[in-house]
């Protein structure tokens, strides 16, 4: 009997490190490898399905009659477009589902805090309706990153991340990510979500009713600015001075399911997420400039294991308001979709 423990023994041992973590199914060319994609000469990218058109960019520079003035360090979706609105979501010069910050909760420099505005970024072309933005590990933190961009059909934007920590430097044993959507002139600044509000850290104490849709709204920047889940206790270590406001200005709201929507000239734009992820929503009235809203949202891995893979998955919706219960219908049902999802 001895013989055969040791063997399957020394095949556990030979597995590879993906395999003993149990990490996720290979989604980006992170994990891919090689694959049937070809690195971009430019540093954008213009997918189009259906009603939808968006510009992929990395954090270079750009100024060119597609992104005119576009500046350097807003890596994501530089345009969005719906055939019912021609005219840009985002503000023009800055990006939407933006890869902004990585911490861990210490007083850092800004060049640290902004790593992958910072950091160079390789556009990957995976399929006229998909590409990769990859970041080999930052100066700082020795993350590595890949977040796929891709327009489904109907003109849903999927956008995945896989993120491999390199060495041990989170100081606080968690990554917190990052992601900002900056908002051109809407309507309003606020935002919408299934929950409960006001109910602070009372969640003991009181019998909640059903949940409704309620209004994000948050006065200045980083003031109550993020809306945790009902489940999330999650008492993350960070510095007393650390600078990023938004990142723990707690509001007393919380959300019973992980999307949230904003509006702008008559159009809907909804963020929506995986329960499993555990993300925060976050907003700021100003992130963008005066009338510019920034309908963000925040990642965080706890207890990351150097060379393991992490993923996180999240969808978009850019269609029509109104009507509203067919919007809220549309949003509930990738939330649904999203959940198989593994």
């Amino acid at each position: 009997m001895k013989q055969p423990t040791a063997v399957l023994l020394f095949l556990l041992m030979s597995l590879p490190v993906a395999t003993l973590a149990q990490e996720p199914p290979p989604r980006t060319s992170l994990s891919q490898g090689k694959g049937d994609w070809t690195k971009s000469t430019s540093a954008y990218a213009v997918l189009k399905r259906q009603s939808v058109e968006m510009t992929i960019v990395t954090n270079q520079a750009v100024d060119d009659e597609q992104l005119p003035g576009h500046r350097a360090g807003y890596s994501g979706i530089a345009q969005l477009r719906h055939a019912q609105r021609q005219s840009n979501l985002f503000v023009p010069s800055y990006a939407g589902l933006n890869y902004e910050h990585i911490h861990d909760g210490t007083t850092q420099s800004r060049d640290v805090l902004f790593e992958p505005r910072r950091a160079p970024m390789e556009l990957r072309l995976i399929n006229k309706h998909c590409v990769d933005l990859y970041q080999p590990p930052t100066p700082h933190f020795q993350l590595e990153s890949c977040l796929r961009y891709e327009l489904l059909p109907a003109g849903v934007i999927q956008m995945t991340l896989e993120c491999i920590a390199h060495k041990d430097t989170f100081s606080n044993g968690y990554i917190g990510l990052f992601w900002a959507s900056y908002i051109h002139q809407p309507e309003s600044l606020d935002i919408h979500f299934p929950g409960w509000a006001n109910i602070g850290s009372r969640l003991k104490e009181i019998k909640l009713p059903p949940p409704t849709i309620i209004r994000g709204i948050t006065s200045a920047h980083g003031l109550k600015a993020t809306h945790r889940s009902l489940r999330d206790g999650r008492q993350l270590g960070h510095d007393e001075d650390f600078p990023l406001s938004l990142v723990f200005g707690h509001s007393d709201h919380r959300y019973s399911d992980p999307w949230y929507y904003g509006v702008s000239k008559g159009m809907g734009f909804a963020q929506i997420f995986r329960p499993s992820d555990n993300i925060r929503i976050t907003q700021s009235p100003s992130g963008g400039g005066q009338g510019n809203p920034a309908w963000d949202f925040q990642f965080i891995v706890e207890n990351y294991q150097v060379g393991k893979r992490y993923q996180m998955v999240m969808r978009a919706v850019y269609q029509p308001l109104k009507p509203q219960a067919k919007f809220i219908e549309t949003v509930r049902s990738h939330y649904q979709a999203l959940q198989t999802i593994k």
